[in-house]
């Protein structure tokens, strides 16, 4: 298996809007709805739309949006047929937006997803998201911190010694470490 993401351009849009979501699937929005979206925050250059392959072959669609003030990458959406679930895409999709998002300078990956929905919850918490206890317009928040403890200690070491005028470690913003 060798999953990657791609950006969706004039080879690929028709296969990722034409891409349906599995029988029965009701907690994500249809790639229409996600691409219209993507263009519409196109001009801020933070909505991420991808086409996910497993060699030549296109087997789901993920969408980020990147906030970066908060250095928090937000999946919005991941969307896999029915033909290619309970295949690992999911998992191996959601590891590599963990490292696009850590080379962008991300130090957290968050997504939330409908009560009820175990499949989600069971791949989102096997990849290594735990709750927030935030509820987003009626769906759970998950989040996954990007940062090893090294990496951590050198963005405090870093911020302690800028000139934002933090001096003493209690005095950090950790939302916006």
């Amino acid at each position: 298996m060798t999953v990657q993401l791609c950006d969706i351009d004039k080879s690929n849009f028709y296969q990722v809007l034409d891409m349906r979501r599995p029988e029965g699937e009701e907690y994500v929005a249809p790639n229409s709805v996600s691409l219209a979206e993507a263009w519409l925050y196109g001009d801020e250059h933070t909505v991420h739309p991808f086409a996910i392959y497993d060699d030549d072959a296109l087997v789901g669609f993920a969408m980020t949006h990147d906030d970066c003030n908060q250095r928090i990458c937000h999946v919005w959406r991941i969307l896999i047929p029915e033909e290619y679930v309970n295949h690992g895409y999911g998992s191996r999709t959601l590891e590599l937006l963990a490292q696009k998002a850590k080379a962008a300078g991300m130090v957290r990956l968050r997504l939330s997803y409908v009560p009820g929905n175990a499949m989600a919850e069971h791949v989102y918490v096997k990849a290594g998201f735990t709750a927030t206890g935030e509820i987003d317009d009626g769906e759970i928040v998950m989040e996954r911190f990007l940062l090893e403890s090294s990496d951590a200690f050198g963005l405090i070491e870093k911020r302690l010694g800028d000139d934002s005028g933090t001096t003493d470690i209690d005095d950090i913003d950790w939302d916006t470490l």
